[in-house]
């Protein structure tokens, strides 16, 4: 079982030249049924450990790197920045604050950062009744909301998540409303602050680039993929909250915007 942390020691990450297709892939046309079927099996692998309660920290990057190397087998390049920002932390909580693209970000995100980072997820309640996943996200103390209720789900995240930092466990917040390609700070709420501030913890931003799965035109999440497209995640050093948190919350859309125009070049 590969649980090993694949980046242990660096700082960014990109894949190697020459790192092998799979030929099924290759013979499937590059089809998308090739990735989502490998990627809803990782799935089901995950949420059986869960059912068992077994899916510890060396489960949770064994089946994330999984996900990463699938990425890989399809001829997407994976490219990580500003690990050391998470090592940084030195086993500290934080509330991780960055946009949100597509599912890709929860099945890559514990290979990524789980070595370093203890975390939980904010999803929305719906998911809590899907088979297998109730499981996945009930092992992960995972918040849920509503997202149809702004103001209880605020006084949830704020309650909850305090919680969840006072016992030592970082959250990951999306601060959009929805998944989207592109990104709007109008779009881009406080939330992830004002957590991080009602807890006394630090926050750390991040920008990612997960849009080698596109958004399904019938089925939302079972779009095309697209392997021409790298998968990229940055991370900044973590901001300690002052005052009323409006500069680090400046300080995070601009991380993230600067991001963005940098990967278009």
């Amino acid at each position: 079982m590969e649980s090993e942390y694949l980046f242990k020691d660096v700082d960014s990450y990109d894949t190697p030249e020459g790192t092998p297709v799979s030929l099924l892939f290759r013979l499937m046309l590059r089809s998308r049924w090739y990735f989502y079927g490998v990627n809803f099996w990782i799935f089901i692998l995950s949420g059986r450990c869960a059912k068992r309660g077994t899916l510890d920290k060396n489960k949770q990057i064994h089946f994330s790197n999984r996900n990463i190397r699938l990425l890989e087998r399809c001829g997407c390049k994976v490219r990580l920045r500003g690990l050391d920002n998470l090592r940084a932390l030195n086993g500290r909580p934080a509330v991780l604050v960055g946009n949100h693209m597509s599912l890709l970000e929860t099945a890559v995100f514990h290979a990524i950062a789980r070595e370093y980072v203890d975390f939980s997820f904010i999803v929305k309640e719906s998911l809590n009744r899907v088979p297998y996943f109730s499981d996945i996200m009930r092992t992960l103390h995972t918040i849920s909301v509503t997202r149809t209720n702004p103001r209880e789900d605020l006084r949830t995240v704020l309650t909850e998540g305090k919680k969840v930092l006072e016992a030592g466990r970082s959250i990951i917040v999306f601060p959009q409303a929805t998944r989207s390609d592109q990104f709007d700070p109008e779009k881009f709420n406080t939330i992830g602050v004002k957590l991080a501030k009602s807890a006394g913890v630090p926050v750390v931003p991040f920008a990612l680039k997960t849009d080698f799965i596109e958004l399904g035109r019938f089925l939302r999440d079972l779009g095309p993929v697209h392997p021409e497209k790298d998968v990229r995640f940055e991370f900044a050093p973590p901001l300690e909250i002052t005052g009323n948190g409006q500069e680090q919350q400046r300080k995070i859309i601009e991380f993230i915007r600067s991001r963005f125009e940098a990967w278009k070049k």
